[in-house]
């Protein structure tokens, strides 16, 4: 992957030095119905890996989205005031710059549609941190992104995670590096989906739904956000060769991309925690279909072609 020229983002909000985490106390508080953007229950990963008996670490987030249950009000503390800025070190410049890569192209993609971009909030931190989706964000969570703040919580101790633990790239190989990328990409999916205001609608249309029926359409919107993450190379790689440059995607990283996305699809993880695959507790879809719709959106390079929600399957 190649990103020579990409300007770096200074919509990080660099906490990882922050000590205590954030907000203490003990548990995690969820946000059931109200504030925000009206996006209803936001429920973090660490309920669905304990659900499933799997390491909620191993699932990409974003946004998910299950009703159901009581609807009670939760009073999110005032979060402190924090700057954004570029960080210094590696790791710090190297989730920028991703950022910096795909904020760039949909700000494009946004405005040959006649619509406008705001970029999302990435925060860095360590271990935990508090968060507008639930109390507090933990690094067993995985990444994922909060609707009602639209940021995107990241902990880079995942990147290793997905290297080390789930081999969902190979170890050292500078392929992992568009794994990592397709990570934060799918994140920024997510935000896409809200600025177009597709959460929402989900939301509502998830009220009163059963859990199994509400899960299969949380599957569509995490497969869309895939779909979108696969629309962002292919939208940077036309940009550079229209301009004559190399492209962002070199050989290998599509492969490396597809190898992170069969790693942490629902039924490898479910095979690989309980020995037995559960469809009906999918909320983020298969192997396969994750690996599908990444390569449409690389494909098709179009919106249109990641509507996930009219696919027969």
């Amino acid at each position: 992957m190649r990103l020579d020229e990409t300007e770096q983002s200074s919509d990080i909000e660099d906490r990882r030095g922050e000590q205590g985490g954030g907000f203490g106390g003990g548990g995690f508080g969820f946000p059931m119905g109200g504030g925000g953007l009206g996006i209803g229950t936001v429920v973090i990963l660490g309920l669905i890996g304990w659900a499933l008996g799997i390491d909620p670490r191993v699932l990409i987030g974003g946004g998910e989205i299950l009703s159901g249950g009581h609807r009670t009000q939760y009073q999110q503390p005032m979060q402190p005031s924090r700057r954004t800025g570029r960080p210094s070190d590696d790791i710090g410049q190297f989730v920028s710059t991703i950022l910096g890569n795909i904020n760039r192209e949909w700000t494009d993609i946004f405005q040959k549609d006649g619509r406008t971009y705001k970029r999302p909030i990435l925060v860095l931190y360590n271990r935990q941190t508090d968060a507008r989706c639930g109390g507090m964000a933990q690094s067993a969570m995985g990444p994922f992104y909060c609707p009602q703040d639209q940021k995107i919580y990241l902990d880079t101790s995942f990147f290793k995670e997905i290297e080390n633990r789930f081999r969902g790239c190979d170890v050292g190989s500078k392929s992992c590096r568009f794994s990592q990328a397709y990570v934060i990409a799918h994140e920024v999916g997510h935000h896409v989906q809200n600025m177009l205001g597709i959460l929402p609608k989900i939301q509502q249309q998830q009220q009163g739904m059963d859990r199994v029926s509400a899960n299969r359409l949380q599957v569509r919107v995490e497969l869309q956000a895939d779909c979108l993450s696969g629309l962002w190379a292919k939208h940077e790689n036309d940009r550079l060769q229209r301009e004559g440059k190399p492209p962002l995607v070199e050989p290998g990283d599509i492969d490396a991309a597809m190898q992170t996305a069969s790693a942490i699809g629902d039924d490898t993880l479910q095979r690989k925690a309980t020995g037995r695959v559960v469809p009906d507790s999918f909320t983020h879809g298969s192997s396969e279909q994750r690996r599908r719709w990444f390569t449409v959106g690389y494909r098709e390079g179009t919106v249109a072609a990641c509507n996930t929600f009219r696919a027969a399957d």
